[in-house]
């Protein structure tokens, strides 16, 4: 049977204090409603509904912007009247004969597995309900069985006092008929403390109805938890991050602390890899066996070779590191970057669209961009590949075994020729051949009896 998902994202989120809807904060760098619509992608489902209200465009947009979203179908909510109202606005768009699953637009952290166990309790005639039992279920509407059969859901609201200690609740997400949903949200009334149409009225409906209605529970109360503003947000951030620190370390990776990592991506990591405090994964990032992460990294779509060392305070993106290599402290590999096998970059160097060779070094305080290094080739402190005349992009090259003295300028575009040696304090604007040594200093001056200038009153 085909599969629709209904994502409820028309709130505003009020107390976000925010002009952005509620469910465009984000979650490891990412809208909520964003790995809702991934979830939802995962299952399969031959169509997703957005259900919106409040700042519509931008969602729209921003949903496109971090993913494509031709699989989507946008639905206006125009009035806020209830969470059955709101389902039933995609109403026109589900077919009586597939089965329909509703999701939450502000609750990020629902396991795929734990949708997956949803579709498998619903029966052919009846309605899967995701139930969650809390310690303190104040807030969450409350499951109300008879000789151990879910009859209805209360709302806190409309509780009596001996319903408010029920633990288990609803957590609004339900999978059901799609001609069984429409009629049943036809008949809603709006008769409660709230005036709303409540979709959690469909279970009594259901009931009534003398179909079953069959209950999934999620692993962990996390994955049913939503955000109502910055406070609970930051709980889901932690909670999100430290469940990927915990995918790591079972994939067999060690953190210094798996409480100060933060993953806004994918990682796809070795053996025996090792990640040290305050680091920062975006994209999709690899890091081979042997890998070492010092402190306070930040890697972007990267990928980092077997045993090679990324030193603390280092930032890679959008860059390729191979075997063996060593990089930083404070480096910074900007994108189109490549360091080959056994090459070193060190402290304070950056790198961009450039390519090092094998066993190639820059240990100190340079610049290089735009640049193609051979193999062997030492670049010494404070070195600048000199690219931009204000206007375009030049290239240097550098060829295998050359030597590059220290604060040496190259002007591109440039050719340094195989094992050539550029004198230290060089401003190197033509091509260097072969075996050449090049040394472009202006004439020393020594001026003696020399009076410094003195403070004026």
């Amino acid at each position: 049977m085909s599969l629709s998902v209904v994502i409820l994202a028309a709130g505003k989120g009020t107390r976000m204090r925010s002009s952005l809807p509620k469910v465009l904060h984000a979650i490891a760098d990412k809208p909520m409603v964003s790995h809702v619509i991934n979830a939802a992608r995962q299952l399969n489902a031959d169509n997703i509904y957005i259900v919106y209200g409040f700042g519509g465009e931008v969602l729209k947009a921003t949903i496109a912007n971090n993913s494509a979203s031709d699989d989507l179908t946008f639905i206006e909510q125009k009035e806020q009247l209830g969470t059955g109202h709101a389902v039933d606005m995609a109403s026109p768009f589900i077919n009586d004969n597939e089965n329909v699953l509703v999701l939450y637009g502000d609750v990020p952290l629902t396991k795929v597995s734990t949708l997956e166990k949803l579709l498998a309790v619903k029966p052919e005639h009846g309605m899967g309900l995701l139930t969650v039992n809390l310690a303190n279920p104040t807030g969450y509407g409350r499951i109300v069985r008879k000789d151990n059969a879910v009859v209805g859901i209360i709302e806190q609201k409309d509780a009596s006092a001996e319903q408010l200690l029920i633990t288990e609740a609803n957590t609004g997400i339900l999978l059901a008929n799609g001609g069984d949903l429409k009629r049943w949200l036809a008949n809603l009334s709006s008769d409660n403390a709230q005036g709303e149409y409540y979709l959690t009225d469909i279970i009594a409906a259901c009931h009534h109805e003398g179909k079953i209605i069959a209950t999934a529970h999620p692993d962990t109360e996390i994955e049913v938890e939503g955000a109502n503003n910055r406070v609970q947000l930051a709980s889901l951030e932690r909670a999100f991050q430290l469940r990927e620190a915990e995918a790591l370390m079972i994939a067999g990776a060690s953190l210094r602390d798996p409480n100060r990592i933060d993953i806004r991506g994918n990682i796809v990591i070795g053996e025996e890899v090792h990640i040290d405090i305050n680091c920062i994964f975006e994209g999709d990032v690899s890091l081979a066996s042997g890998v070492k992460i010092g402190a306070n990294c930040i890697l972007k779509n990267c990928t980092i070779g077997e045993n090679s060392i990324i030193k603390a305070n280092s930032i890679i993106e959008d860059a390729v590191v191979g075997k063996d290599c060593s990089v930083g402290p404070f480096a910074r590999l900007r994108p189109g970057s490549v360091m080959n096998k056994d090459s070193h970059v060190g402290n304070f160097v950056e790198m961009k669209k450039t390519i090092l060779g094998a066993g190639s070094k820059a240990g100190h305080l340079t610049y290089l961009g735009d640049t193609v290094i051979g193999q062997n080739v030492n670049i010494g402190a404070g070195t600048i590949t000199c690219n931009y005349d204000g206007v375009n992009k030049f290239q240097t090259t550098i060829d295998d075994g050359a030597f590059v003295g220290s604060n040496s300028s190259l002007v591109a575009p440039v050719t340094i020729g195989v094992n050539a040696t550029i004198g230290a304090g060089s401003v190197i604007a033509k091509d260097v051949a072969a075996d050449e040594l090049a040394v472009a200093r202006g004439k020393q001056r020594n001026i003696s009896n020399w009076q410094r200038p003195t403070k004026k009153s």
